[in-house]
């Protein structure tokens, strides 16, 4: 015979709060919170957990509770406030992401499009094609001044902008080309 299988152990009550900068304003309606800056206006939907949100002490502290939760529901209050910690750095100071180009033998050429909105790739490996990526929305592509080959990401949205440069990291993946020339030396 087998012995019971043994219940998931469920906490009560957990809760866990977090400080709200002075020039951030925190709106929060039915798991939706709404973050304004001085950058601009994020907003991010938690309906898909099960947890309670509220504003306390004048809206300068968002506590997050979640009631007879397991595990996964307990790890996902770190989560929620460290989403609602990324929405509050993006509308206060944004988020910046840095590439290179990297090659040996043929140099890439990339010239910016759309007012800093998309990116043209040309004489990747020395292809002749042209391979094009529009930046998603909130996010705009600036060649960096000071450093050769780099290119730099900005936007208020961390998923965005990560977003766009896994797009531009993606369109140049080689798919298990013959990087080198075929060399008989026997």
């Amino acid at each position: 015979p087998q012995p019971p299988s043994p219940a998931k152990m469920k906490t009560i009550l957990a809760s866990e709060t977090m400080e709200i900068p002075e020039e951030v304003t925190v709106k929060v309606s039915a798991k939706m919170i709404s973050v304004t800056g001085p950058r601009g206006t994020l907003t991010r939907n938690f309906k898909h957990l099960n947890l309670d949100f509220q504003l306390q002490e004048g809206g300068r502290k968002l506590k997050v509770d979640a009631w007879f939760g397991t595990r996964k529901t307990m790890a996902a209050i770190r989560t929620a406030i460290s989403h609602v910690q990324n929405l509050i750095t993006g509308v206060t100071k944004g988020f910046r992401y840095k590439m290179r180009f990297v090659y040996a033998h043929f140099p890439i050429n990339a010239s910016i499009t759309a007012a800093n909105r998309g990116i043209e790739i040309r004489n990747f490996l020395g292809e002749k094609k042209v391979r094009k990526v529009d930046m998603l929305d909130g996010v705009t592509i600036l060649r960096s001044e000071k450093v050769k080959d780099e290119i730099v990401l900005d936007g208020n949205d961390i998923e965005l902008v990560s977003r766009s440069a896994a797009l531009i990291n993606q369109v140049n993946l080689t798919n298990r080309i013959q990087t080198l020339p075929f060399c008989s030396c026997a």
